[in-house]
């Protein structure tokens, strides 16, 4: 088998930060010493490098199948690998949806074939496919996922019934989208009767507002304790949600978990008067307060992953009207980086982003082998260099929707080189006049396994 070393990275893993050497074996991670013989071997020297294992994105939308104009399972997973993420977990609301067996693993057969990072496509939950669900391998699958607000097609589970079935009867972590549906339509339709339809986009957090947030999360925490079931809730918003999750318990042992997302975290309202639908997600980007409160959250562990909802859309579709134009938008490129630059900015730790980028999720969702720089587990890992700033153009995206709300930012740090089952699968070394490096191709990421939950 191929082997590979690493010479002299700066190694940033489980809470401490030190020079070693890093031996790859195939696929794997076989020897982890200050210094290792690198006979036979191909050598990288890493020196003044920091080396973190792989982000694992736990929310990606890759619009594959039947949204393939804003994005493929190709085109996002690339995006991924240059950003030094190299596992993702994609979202069943695609077109068809992931609603039943057959579906998902159609899914699965098609990133087995083109997917440059290793994937998890997740279940989703309807009104009505509850013995659906039922048949699924949790130990191949990493989750279902229910939204409680804002979905498309007939994925929005408002049926309290369903919902009982789903928490009461379901052996999985259940993800959800947490949104009271009800209420934001009751809001938008008070909100179009004052102002008419022609609203800028500031209106959207005072739509999808605090309460509406509250309350469906809320809820769930209830479900969840009342059939003591594996809730994981997703890209939480706001400040008062924080008091539904605790930070008194380790990881391993919670029942309910909770997720921040980059754009939660990097905006706030104040931004809508310059990038408008471009940072318009579902929930809403909220106040300053609300932001610097989950940046607390991520600090303290009362939150437990960060992760993107990655969701591209076309500059074409967000150039619409507020109401026209849909939620979403790219991130999962600049995630490490965004991350690092709050490190620069002297806001939390590097031990730290790599215990919410790769070691948490991997605990959160029991990840066979993957999420730590460990002998033994598989070599997935991302290789930075903390004193080479990368400007965010047009031209170094990735994406195929062809745009980002980081355009024109300057980073303080650049991916080096992304390690995807020991494979070097990018490489910015070889820098093109695009911005970007080198992609090697020839092999594809592997199906995350799961252990039991």
């Amino acid at each position: 088998m191929k082997k590979t070393i690493i010479k002299n990275a700066i190694v940033v893993n489980e809470g401490e930060i030190g020079n070693f050497d890093i031996l790859i074996n195939g696929n794997i991670i076989e020897k982890i010493e200050p210094q290792i013989d690198s006979e036979g071997a191909t050598e990288i020297n890493a020196e003044g490098l920091h080396l973190f294992p792989g982000v694992i994105d736990d929310q990606v939308h890759f619009r594959e199948p039947g949204l393939t104009h804003k994005g493929e399972i190709y085109t996002e997973s690339r995006a991924a690998v240059a950003g030094g993420v190299t596992s993702f977990m994609d979202q069943p609301n695609t077109v068809p949806q992931a609603t039943s067996v057959e579906e998902l693993e159609k899914k699965y057969t098609r990133a087995s074939q083109c997917s440059l990072a290793n994937y998890s496509f997740f279940m989703g939950g309807t009104n009505k496919n509850i013995e659906e669900v039922l048949k699924v391998d949790f130990t191949k699958v990493g989750a279902l996922k229910l939204f409680l607000g804002s979905s498309t097609g007939d994925m929005l589970v408002d049926s309290e019934k369903a919902r009982e079935d789903f928490f009461s009867q379901v052996n999985s972590i259940i993800c959800v989208h947490s949104e009271d549906d009800v209420l934001i339509k009751e809001t938008q339709k008070r909100i179009i009767e004052e102002y008419g339809e022609d609203i800028p986009a500031y209106f959207h957090p005072i739509i999808r507002s605090e309460e509406a947030c509250y309350n469906s999360t809320k809820k769930a925490v209830e479900l969840a304790k009342k059939h003591n079931t594996r809730l994981h809730v997703f890209h939480i918003s706001t400040a008062k949600e924080l008091s539904l999750f605790s930070n008194k318990i380790p990881l391993k042992d919670k029942l309910i978990t909770a997720e921040a997302c980059i754009h939660h975290l990097w905006f706030c309202d104040e931004d809508y008067s310059t990038k408008g639908n471009f940072i318009k997600w579902n929930p809403a980007v909220k106040t300053a307060y609300d932001r610097d409160k989950i940046f607390e959250a991520v600090l303290n562990d009362t939150i437990d992953v960060v992760a993107t909802d990655h969701a591209p859309h076309t500059i074409e579709e967000k150039n619409q009207s507020y109401l026209k134009a849909p939620s979403g938008g790219p991130l999962i490129q600049h995630s490490l980086q965004a991350m690092l630059q709050f490190y620069k900015q002297g806001k939390i730790s590097l031990t730290h982003i790599a215990k919410k980028m790769a070691h948490d999720p991997a605990t959160l969702f029991n990840i066979e082998k993957r999420g730590f720089i460990r002998e033994g587990y598989f070599a997935d890992l991302a290789l930075v260099n903390l004193k080479k700033p990368q400007v965010v153009t047009k031209e170094s995206l990735l994406y195929k929707c062809g745009w980002s709300p980081f355009e024109n930012y300057t980073f303080d740090s650049t991916i080096e080189k992304t390690f995807v089952n020991g494979h070097l699968a990018y490489d910015a070394s070889t820098s093109l006049s695009t911005g970007f490096g080198k992609f090697d191709e020839s092999q594809f990421g592997d199906r995350l396994i799961f252990g039991k939950r």
